[in-house]
């Protein structure tokens, strides 16, 4: 494109503060290459970033060279027509791209190009306390009824144990994502297809109405400030990958040898399973640089994206890149944390090709379930009643700004 920039190498790279040490980890390996690090505010759904790329555009300089996206919805406008921040890799970076299992990279491709770089993949897995369960005589289910089911059955013969959480802005991809849910279907880039009352977003409803009904799901979110209370009661639930470490172990300090992950569930009369995905961060890089500039910004993208000495040794996640997935999975051998480590290990490796399409949009879906289900349950309201108000407020918010709305 007209414009582009080549300092003669040096690059700029915006991270938020978790990646940090991702840039520190490029400096050491690549002493050769300059490099400013510019920590960014790395807050999910805010707007910072977004603004400041827009005054960006209008002055036509000031864009990063590389840059770790806050929001997995920046890709959105970063891609969009107005902007065309985010470099097509396609053939910039074959090899890497190579590397990756097409439905982990999937978030990335945009009308056929690859736009961006998976950090880590973050696929929904099926959690469980393999401890209770072994100890009451609970068997694991299979299918996301018999899933629904038990949990109300453990709710009403122990009273408190939850079977998952609705409170937090990944709860709709934990569970309508899963169920194949049109909440995030792109057309185009002006079109979006929103259709709750798609047979699979029903399926949803029924499921998560069998288990509020019969008190097994909490309407807190995961990251709410008094969640640990609610989390050693949580005896099963969809929850990705890094739930793990980060929530289990971390966060909710459940002891060692309790939690335990198994393949995602499938859905009755469907043969494969069937997950969301709960973050799983992307990397984008400058189509406004060319030359050395470019060379260099690559070479960093490649090494966030690849290398051992960030993906194994420092990422808390599972990296996107899956040759670099055996090395850190075996950590998890070491730890000994999980109940049953090689079915945890199992699990993780078959989640990420269960992930149900989505696409990371110019309108919030996260924030709109935050917004309207909890809050209606709350007030007293059903299940229906919540997902209704939040299937009509994502259709406002997607048309406000900009989206033509096809249903059916």
């Amino acid at each position: 494109m007209d414009g582009q920039t080549d300092s003669g190498g040096k690059i700029t790279v915006w991270v938020d503060p978790p990646r940090v040490p991702a840039a520190e980890a490029f400096e050491k390996a690549h002493p050769e290459i300059e490099i400013d690090v510019v920590q960014i505010d790395g807050t999910v759904g805010g707007q910072t970033v977004k603004q400041a790329f827009a005054n960006f555009d209008s002055a036509g300089e000031g864009w990063p060279d590389a840059i770790f996206f806050p929001s997995n919805d920046d890709i959105a406008w970063a891609t969009s027509a107005s902007s065309n921040y985010a470099a097509d890799l396609t053939d910039l970076l074959p090899d890497v791209i190579s590397g990756y299992d097409p439905a982990v990279l999937s978030f990335c491709d945009i009308d056929g190009k690859i736009r961006c770089l998976r950090n880590d993949a973050a696929p929904d897995v099926f959690w469980y306390n393999k401890a209770f369960f072994d100890a009451n005589g609970y068997e694991p289910p299979t299918t996301w009824e018999e899933y629904g089911d038990l949990a109300v059955t453990i709710a009403a013969e122990h009273p408190g144990k939850i079977s998952g959480f609705l409170g937090d802005a990944y709860a709709v991809t934990r569970y309508m994502q899963a169920a194949g849910c049109p909440t995030n279907d792109r057309v185009s880039e002006t079109e979006a297809h929103i259709d709750m009352t798609d047979p699979k977003c029903v399926r949803a409803q029924d499921l998560l109405s069998t288990m509020y009904d019969g008190d097994a799901l909490s309407t807190q979110g995961i990251f709410d400030g008094d969640a640990a209370e609610a989390g050693v009661n949580l005896v099963m639930s969809p929850g990705a990958v890094w739930w793990g470490n980060y929530l289990f172990r971390d966060t909710w300090k459940i002891p060692a040898g309790e939690m335990s992950a198994i393949a995602p569930l499938k859905w009755e009369g469907e043969s494969d399973p069937s997950a969301g995905n709960e973050g799983g961060g992307l990397w984008g890089v400058s189509s406004h640089i060319t030359g050395k500039q470019l060379e260099n910004a690559l070479t960093f993208a490649t090494f966030v994206a690849t290398d051992p000495a960030w993906q194994v040794e420092l990422s808390t996640g599972l990296p996107g890149y899956g040759p670099v997935q055996d090395a850190w999975l075996a950590k998890l051998e070491a730890d000994g944390y999980f109940a049953d480590v090689p079915a945890t290990q199992e699990a993780f490796k078959a989640a990420a090709a269960a992930v149900q399409p989505y696409a990371y949009m110019l309108y919030d879906t996260g924030a709109v379930w935050t917004e309207t289900v909890s809050p209606t349950l709350i007030d007293g309201g059903s299940m229906a009643d919540a997902l209704n108000d939040f299937g009509t407020k994502l259709v406002n918010q997607a048309t406000s700004v900009g989206y033509t709305v096809v249903g059916g």
